[in-house]
């Protein structure tokens, strides 16, 4: 199934309820500290308490100091005894749509959280609803249940992440519970924690490229936030299996690098990632050497060959962040038609924050030469005395928008126009 809308509440800087769909690319735009990070990287938080072992809501230590540091960083206003509102809408061409709707609630004197109130519903019908009677934390929290539009009170429920396991009073009578309500929770939490796509995320930084590596023992799954594996996965790849990686990456993206072709060379027990010359293989730059660009793309490049080679079964969210970063602006547009690609020939759903205008003036160039208009979703997130917004902003099958904000991304027009004038009045000025 595919993540196609998730749902924040006083999440972040968000102070309201932003409902946001996502299309197979999802691109997020707006100025700088608006909150754009904080939007895309909130299906990795909601992640937390879908997968997990924990008891708590969100299992915040699967994600390290880097994005979050604690609970409260998630509230909006980092109020101790704020709340937050998580929801998802999950859907697939043979199954059911799922919707989930959760409130997180902060118990400050306790230093824990709760899951307030919960509704699941599978295919459009109401199948479970919970909702915390404000009972001791301390101990297993008590809940009125809604099931099949019947209702019963006190009932002790333990939890899973967002989701209820199973019922925390095995002496309590079996009329004072819903009928088979044990099987209910068990396959409701199945089917979400199944039906939620492997989250991938790229940081907006990479790392930079070492002069040598060792050969890992097993090839790691995926390039990494940092982009920390790539090379370790190129190297794998030229020794356990023949290069075939390497040359599906030097078939699909030469036209990124001109004139150079990837390679990876063994030197003194250890590996070198290189480029060399499509003219003459004895020019080599080992990629330590090579522009920032290029150090930053690779690992974006790699994932993507990788996927195409063994596309995985089950769907997969990748976001990341600022993909165009240290990129010469002519190869903004490729990028975008590299996630287009990648979007109609794999399971791979793509959520991107940017700065780059290009990027975005591709994909309307795109829609309006016949793809499908549906495939894209763009949202501009603003923020106004500290308080987030993201607004929708629709493409038609021309590629316009219905809406641009004033005084952003308009500054090559500016310059331009003002160049045009002052060209202009320097002109009168000498005629004159």
């Amino acid at each position: 199934m595919s993540l196609v809308q998730m749902t924040l509440g006083s999440y972040r800087c968000f102070s309201r309820r932003q409902d946001i769909e996502l299309r197979p690319v999802t691109l997020v735009l707006g100025r700088n500290n608006a909150g754009k990070s904080a939007l895309v990287r909130a299906p990795v938080v909601i992640g937390t308490g879908i997968r997990t072992s924990s008891p708590g809501p969100l299992d915040l230590d699967q994600l390290g100091e880097t994005m979050v540091d604690s609970f409260t960083d998630l509230v909006y206003g980092n109020r101790a005894l704020g709340s937050v509102q998580l929801g998802l809408r999950l859907d697939g061409r043979i199954l059911d749509p799922i919707e989930l709707s959760a409130t997180v609630q902060h118990i400050r004197e306790h230093h824990t959280q709760v899951v307030s109130e919960l509704t699941v519903t599978i295919g459009g019908a109401r199948r479970l609803r919970v909702e915390w009677e404000l009972t001791d934390p301390r101990r297993t929290p008590r809940y009125t249940v809604e099931v099949g539009g019947e209702t019963w009170t006190e009932v002790p429920l333990r939890f899973r992440g967002l989701f209820p396991i199973e019922v925390a009073d095995h002496d309590r009578p079996a009329d004072s519970l819903p009928p088979d309500f044990a099987r209910v929770l068990r396959e409701l939490s199945i089917k979400i924690r199944r039906g939620y796509p492997e989250v991938r995320y790229f940081g907006p930084f990479r790392d930079r490229p070492q002069r040598r590596y060792r050969l890992p023992g097993r090839t790691p799954p995926e390039v990494g936030i940092l982009g920390e594996h790539a090379a370790s996965i190129l190297a794998s790849d030229k020794v356990r299996h023949q290069s075939r990686l390497i040359r599906r990456l030097n078939d699909e993206f030469s036209d990124y690098l001109p004139g150079w072709k990837l390679d990876v060379a063994e030197r003194g027990g250890m590996w070198s990632v290189v480029l060399i010359s499509r003219d003459d293989d004895t020019i080599q730059v080992n990629l330590a050497d090579a522009g920032t660009g290029v150090a930053q793309a690779l690992p974006v490049f790699v994932q993507r060959a990788a996927d195409l080679l063994d596309p995985t079964d089950r769907p997969v969210l990748e976001i990341i962040e600022q993909p165009e970063l240290h990129l010469h602006p002519a190869a903004h547009a490729a990028l975008a038609d590299l996630y287009l690609t990648a979007a109609q020939r794999t399971s791979t759903q793509f959520l991107i924050e940017t700065h780059s205008e290009t990027l975005l003036l591709r994909l309307r160039r795109r829609i309006a030469e016949g793809l499908d208009p549906e495939l894209v979703a763009v949202y501009f997130v603003d923020s106004v005395d500290g308080a987030a917004t993201a607004r929708r902003i629709h493409v038609d099958e021309f590629g316009n928008l219905d809406y641009w904000p004033e005084g952003v991304f308009s500054e090559d027009y500016e310059e331009t126009k003002n160049l045009a004038r002052a060209q202009w009045e320097r002109r009168d000025a000498r005629a004159g």
